[in-house]
């Protein structure tokens, strides 16, 4: 990931892509006619962020993508420069993307309020990681489109986290709930050491059961959309994914981590499973549909 210039950094000739995200625009016919890419958050992201009552966030676990959320009250997460966001929320040791944002280390975050179906990523070095949360030194930041994203409305919950569940296989509590998804989010990394490259996570989302399951291997179609292509971009420098499945009812999340194989003809992309953990009730959140009339 290149340091940060101040600036837009869509000049150049590969403007902010690195080499894994311009072969997966050239596989899939063409990349953007631009990129509002840049290494600072505008003021209106950094209001966004901080109106949020929870980020999904992304690092990197010995060489595994890892995804997860945090939650606290509006202003938990903060932007007190173009450069700096600082989110305050107790680690939790035993959440691979939680222990994994230590100094040094690259991480991701979405900001997404599906009330209002916007988002917003920023890219960037943890400069400060303890058990009160971690500051990101960001080097990409850009908003993403509304598509697919199922509106849905938040309320506060009582934490009553459980120990986390190591599960082997897909169980059939887990299954149930991915086929049954309309969303979940997708952590991916380049190699650290690519220009431009490093850790991102993403949303998905589609009709309920979009995502198949056949035994231990996910199916997942590739929707258009801005031409990015930074997930599966990602995917070209580092065949590994981290899926996070939110039980928006429950609060709990099903973290899955596995090898990716990309079908460029078909596109769409597969996940063969290696490891799943179940935390239930981990989120202090409740989500539901908006009350129609």
């Amino acid at each position: 990931m290149t340091a940060r210039t101040g600036t837009d950094i869509d000049a150049g000739a590969e403007g902010p892509f690195h080499q894994g995200e311009l072969e997966a625009q050239e596989l899939a016919g063409g990349g953007p006619p631009g990129a509002g890419i840049r290494d600072w958050m505008t003021e209106q992201h950094r209001a966004f962020f901080e109106a949020l009552p929870y980020v999904v966030v992304a690092s990197l676990d010995d060489g595994w993508p890892a995804a997860t959320i945090l939650a606290g009250p509006p202003g938990f997460s903060s932007a007190p420069d173009p450069h700096t966001l600082r989110v305050a929320a107790t680690l939790d040791a035993s959440d691979p993307a939680q222990r994994a944002l230590r100094p040094g280390a690259p991480a991701g975050v979405l900001g997404i309020d599906l009330a209002t179906k916007r988002r917003n990523r920023a890219n960037g070095i943890v400069t400060v990681g303890d058990e009160h949360g971690f500051t990101l030194d960001v080097r990409q930041s850009f908003g993403n489109c509304p598509q697919y994203i199922h509106v849905r409305e938040v309320e506060t919950a009582v934490a009553r986290a459980a120990p986390p569940e190591i599960i082997r296989k897909l169980d059939g509590v887990a299954r149930v709930q991915i086929e049954a998804a309309d969303t979940f989010f997708v952590a991916s990394a380049a190699r650290t050491d690519e220009a431009n490259g490093g850790v991102d996570v993403s949303h998905r989302g589609g009709p309920p059961g979009f995502v198949r399951v056949d035994g231990n291997t996910l199916t997942i179609p590739d929707y258009r959309g801005k031409r990015y292509f930074n997930t599966l971009g990602n995917f070209v420098s580092n065949p590994r994914a981290a899926l996070l499945f939110v039980d928006f009812a429950a609060g709990d999340l099903l973290h899955v981590q596995g090898a990716v194989e990309m079908a460029w003809d078909e596109r769409l992309w597969r996940v063969q499973i290696e490891r799943v953990v179940r935390r239930r009730a981990a989120v202090p959140l409740r989500w539901t549909f908006p009350r129609r009339g």
